[in-house]
């Protein structure tokens, strides 16, 4: 299948906007307790530009991938979800290290197991498809105000920061307090179902297509997306603590609808530049990318490393520091390897049990013959 130049993209832009999100955890003194306690304005406005958008947006992506995927396995006449699912395990393996050796934010084990969850629906009818992510959507809503209604007026943020000294302590850290942790994505699993299963739907409607259909799917998301989106995260994300849960996960999914309308119209519209090539280049080495601006984020922020940590200046510096290292060495990387260096180890993996069970199906014939 002839790749998809939108997609590398929009993966692209995805990968640095998560960034976006997760540098002010690693810049602010107070870590994540003091990036949930708040700020001012204009640190507010900051957070909001990205935060939950290109998380939804790598979400719907996977489900895009995820369809890619199903669709392949169709034309070649393998089963499905087969060996999809030895795909996943490997993602949440990956996901497991990147959550214990890196950051204990990871969403790459979010996306694993939502992949499986997925998997055994995307070749189902349209309308089973539709009733999954209705029930899904409908679950998501009603836990999200449930919980804004319980906590309203709380205060659920902690005072103390991160010990960031030892690296070797921050591990045993995540290793002791791993449910913790990972709340927020059995959380958000009935939203990632909806995500995914929405971004295999929109490929097979033709929403990344550069044709009559194509566009008019993409106005559609871009009217809705940021002309309805936008507005209800800036009230959102203005209006305090209380309203976080419904900024971060009902608005911010809404605005990353339009934000892959306006993209993949922007692309279809626009000649290549030096600009596109590197977010190009981002996409096409995704996971590497994203493990690559953790590990450099922790290497200037912790104090393990230099312990640079500081407020909105800094935060934003170190994100275009971080996010212009990371571009520029996967068009380095990519000029002369196919793939990023995580996606050749992951493939290797990935493929090496499918040429063992290959050759045991042919040896039975080679020996009868």
């Amino acid at each position: 299948m002839r790749r998809v130049e939108s997609l590398d993209v929009l993966r692209g832009v995805a990968i640095l906007g998560t960034f976006g999100t997760n540098v002010w955890i690693f810049s602010s003194p107070g870590g994540l307790a003091a990036v949930l306690g708040g700020g001012g304005v204009v640190e507010s406005g900051l957070r909001a530009l990205s935060n939950g958008k290109f998380l939804a947006l790598l979400s719907i992506l996977f489900g895009v991938g995820l369809a890619i995927q199903h669709s392949s396995a169709l034309r070649r006449g393998a089963r499905w979800p087969g060996w999809y699912l030895w795909r996943s395990a490997l993602l949440l393996v990956e996901g497991v290290l990147h959550f214990v050796l890196v950051f204990e934010f990871d969403v790459l084990m979010f996306y694993a197991v939502v992949a499986v969850q997925c998997a055994f629906i995307v070749g189902r009818s349209t309308r089973v498809i539709r009733g999954w992510m209705i029930a899904a959507g409908v679950l998501h809503v009603a836990v999200v105000g449930l919980l804004t209604a319980a906590l309203y007026g709380e205060d659920v943020v902690g005072d103390d920061a991160a010990d960031t000294s030892r690296w070797l302590d921050q591990v045993a850290f995540r290793l002791d307090n791993a449910l913790a942790l990972r709340a927020e994505a059995v959380f958000v699993l009935p939203l990632g179902m909806v995500l995914f299963l929405a971004g295999a739907r929109l490929l097979r409607a033709g929403a990344l297509e550069q044709s009559v259909r194509g566009d008019a799917i993409r106005r559609r998301l871009t009217t809705w997306g940021l002309g309805l989106g936008v507005p209800l995260n800036a009230l959102t994300a203005f209006a305090g603590t209380d309203w976080a849960l419904v900024d971060r996960y009902l608005c911010a999914p809404l605005v990353a609808f339009g934000l892959l309308g306006a993209i993949t119209t922007l692309v279809h519209r626009t000649a290549e530049g030096p600009l596109r090539r590197g977010i190009t280049a981002v996409g096409r080495s995704a996971l590497s990318c994203y493990i690559a601006q953790n590990v450099l984020a922790s290497v200037l922020c912790y104090r393990w490393g230099l312990g640079v940590t500081g407020g909105p200046l800094w935060t934003v510096t170190c994100f275009l520091i971080v996010s212009a290292l990371v571009t520029a060495g996967a068009w380095l990387w990519l000029r002369r390897f196919p793939r990023g260096p995580v996606e050749t180890v992951w493939d290797v993996l990935y493929r090496a049990p499918q040429r063992i069970s290959s050759r045991r199906t042919r040896c039975p014939q080679g020996r009868s013959a």
